[in-house]
């Protein structure tokens, strides 16, 4: 990215996001939400792009792209369907952690199947008493001898029953942060079990679900990372992931406000097309507008993030909460455009209303994002 205007490659990796939506999500994602049909075919489609490894390394078999890159990718899949896109985002947060933190062996064992998506992971932090106070996690890691034995539960997980491998955070040590490890827990093993699928407001085309630990044995060469280390590489994480939530927002947006242009140019009312009133173009500027502003802010947090710059952190939490607030705010006023007709099913702007209505909340509450930055500059 130059200041101000995307690469060459950076173009052709959009486009290429873009047909693929256009081919395989966007005229299946109304029957997918309807129905909450979890589309892992589609999935693994986009996986032989790539885009289940977007930025494990080269080395470890993925494509091995900067995080500006996943947000195109993340933004123009969600253009079709967010939870989707937001799906498939996750998946490339925790095979990233595998790839930049784990052992060769780790990354022998697991990167070959989750690179295609032949395994998908789930990403595992959250818990039914701690969300935003992420480092008050119980769920526990006793050591025993070339094992750890886990017992604990976690809330909220995407893919939660249906993907086969959970990156989950544990204590292992000490209350707060450094208490904290990474491991590798594998659908199948002995004490795994699921809760009942989550009935949502959005994101229906992917499940959701508790996740239970009852006594699960795991090689301590699961672990990702040194003990102790587990905080810091979910925070390093996230860091990715709310400018991919971001970018998904950014999509959903873009989608809405193109069907709210297509639709008030041809809704007339009082013998005139309503794009004709003034009133409607000056909403429909100010979407664009701030559209575009958010775009620009989570742009540069995403390189910043790529370069590991020292306020990276400051400004992917901006980026999310700007693009996050900015995305549902023009899907509801694209809705408030389509009149009555905006509320039907039968139009795509409610689902995107319901989609986008998450992203305030996960990988981070956008509380936390101004606590973040407000903390940031008044350390300084």
């Amino acid at each position: 990215m130059t200041q101000f205007d995307l690469t060459d490659d950076q173009r052709q990796i959009q486009e290429m996001a873009q047909k693929f939506t256009a081919d395989a999500i966007t005229p299946f994602a109304a029957e997918w939400d309807e129905k909450h049909i979890f589309p892992r075919d589609t999935i693994r489609q986009a996986a032989e792009l790539g885009f289940g490894s977007i930025y494990v390394s080269e080395e470890s078999g993925g494509i091995g792209l900067g995080r500006l890159e996943a947000a195109l990718i993340m933004e123009a899949m969600a253009y079709g369907c967010p939870s989707t896109s937001a799906f498939i985002s996750i998946h490339n947060m925790a095979s990233w952690m595998i790839d930049r933190f784990g052992s060769d062996e780790l990354k022998a064992k697991y990167l070959p199947s989750l690179i295609p998506m032949d395994r998908i992971a789930s990403y595992c932090l959250t818990e039914p008493s701690s969300g935003s106070d992420a480092a008050a996690l119980k769920t526990r890691a006793v050591r025993d001898g070339d094992h750890y034995v886990v017992s604990g539960s976690k809330a909220f997980i995407s893919g939660g029953g249906e993907n086969e491998i959970y990156l989950t955070m544990v204590r292992t040590g000490e209350d707060g942060p450094k208490g904290i490890s990474a491991l590798v827990i594998e659908k199948d093993m002995k004490g795994v079990s699921f809760g009942a699928n989550e009935k949502k407001l959005g994101w229906h085309s992917q499940p959701t679900a508790q996740v239970n630990f009852d006594e699960v044995q795991v090689p301590v060469s699961n672990r990702v990372g040194a003990e102790g280390e587990g905080f810091r590489i979910a925070m390093m994480g996230l860091d990715g992931g709310r400018l991919n939530i971001g970018a998904c927002s950014l999509g959903g947006a873009q989608r809405c406000l193109d069907e709210a242009v297509k639709y008030t140019k041809e809704r007339k009312q009082f013998g005139t097309a309503i794009a004709d009133f003034q009133n409607t173009q000056f909403m429909l500027a100010d979407m664009e507008t701030e559209l575009q502003a958010a775009r620009q802010l989570l742009y540069a947090a995403a390189v910043k993030v790529t370069a590991n710059a020292p306020d990276k952190t400051k400004f992917a939490a901006m980026a999310k909460r700007f693009a996050t607030d900015t995305g549902s705010s023009v899907v509801d006023r694209a809705l408030q455009l389509h009149g009555g007709y905006g509320y039907l099913m039968d139009y795509p702007i409610e689902r995107f209303w319901r989609d986008l209505r998450v992203h305030s909340i996960l990988e981070g509450t956008n509380q936390v994002m101004r606590m973040i930055v407000g903390r940031e500059l008044t350390r300084q």
